[in-house]
């Protein structure tokens, strides 16, 4: 297929969708993803499209976010993997507050089966996933809901966590870099989450690779209160992306990097040997400089 006739599909699937990610545009297209990624560059500068959290969405500028239902279906994979590492930070009795978003979304249907658990969230879909997990004690912030996210947003949210303290905060947004941290498109969500974060003595984002290096109209969390960074090992492959890591962990970040299992194997990624936040500087496990990513992402080229 030819480079125009890739694009002509490309732009159709995300007019059609609102936001598709780039595995889903690379297997409809039948190339890679390094392919594509190179035509969703073209056509954002051609103002066609935008690029978004490991995919691609309507134009919109800085304000504009994909709703719900096209959220789940962007990086999924990666994901999936970023919330089994970050689930393997959580243990028995401990007290968490989790954020709104689909890749903490995906983290608590995994914390489900740990006992004594209790979990402070404005997000309905977190609350949702844990709705029936009897071992685990949920607690609501007040809030008027956005129907956008299934989230709770305004000074109902932001007073209902005043007192609240909790050991960590597991936090998303819509992107990421090591000059001003985690931002949202949105002012009420960034808001709630600023409030969410207060509340913690130990913050860590979520972050696939394709928010890395974004920088959205409203900060949530400065780089320098990030303790760990939890993403992909697609990191490792854009050199955007690269790039912001190592700045990050230049800035005391701890990266988690997470191991995207393939979906023909059904097996887990492994959960041993995950460092903590606080152990930002310590190479244990499955925290990874940039570089080593990268090197390992080539070499399964």
């Amino acid at each position: 297929m030819f480079a125009a006739e890739r694009r002509q599909l490309i732009l159709e699937m995300v007019r059609a969708n609102g936001a598709v990610s780039l595995r889903e545009l690379a297997r409809v297209v039948q190339t890679s993803e390094v392919t594509v990624r190179r035509d969703v560059r073209a056509l954002e500068a051609e103002g066609l499209l935008d690029r978004r959290h490991g995919g691609a969405v309507l134009p919109g500028g800085l304000s504009r976010e994909p709703g719900y239902p096209q959220k789940t279906h962007l990086a999924a994979a990666e994901k999936s993997a970023i919330a089994d590492l970050a689930a393997s930070m959580v243990a028995e009795g401990d007290a968490i507050v989790v954020g709104a978003g689909t890749t903490t979304q995906e983290l608590a249907r995994r914390l489900a089966r740990v006992p004594g658990l209790t979990v402070v969230t404005n997000s309905l879909l977190v609350a949702q996933a844990l709705a029936h997990a009897n071992r685990v004690e949920v607690v609501m912030t007040g809030g008027t809901l956005r129907g956008s996210n299934y989230a709770l947003v305004g000074s109902g949210a932001e007073q209902s966590l005043q007192g609240l303290r909790v050991s960590r905060a597991f936090v998303s947004g819509s992107g990421l870099t090591a000059e001003r941290g985690l931002s949202t498109t949105n002012m009420l969500s960034a808001s709630v989450d600023r409030a969410l974060v207060a509340a913690a003595a130990e913050v860590v984002v979520l972050a696939d690779h394709g928010k890395l290096g974004s920088d959205t109209m409203f900060q949530t969390v400065a780089t320098e209160a990030i303790a760990c960074l939890v993403t992909d090992e697609q990191a490792g492959v854009s050199e955007e992306a690269s790039r912001e890591l190592d700045a990050l962990a230049d800035r005391g970040v701890q990266v988690c990097v997470a191991p995207i299992v393939p979906p023909s194997t059904g097996a887990a990624p492994p959960a041993a040997g995950v460092a903590f936040p606080g152990q930002r500087r310590s190479p244990v496990g499955t925290v990874l400089p940039p570089a080593a990513v990268a090197a390992r992402m080539r070499g399964r080229g």
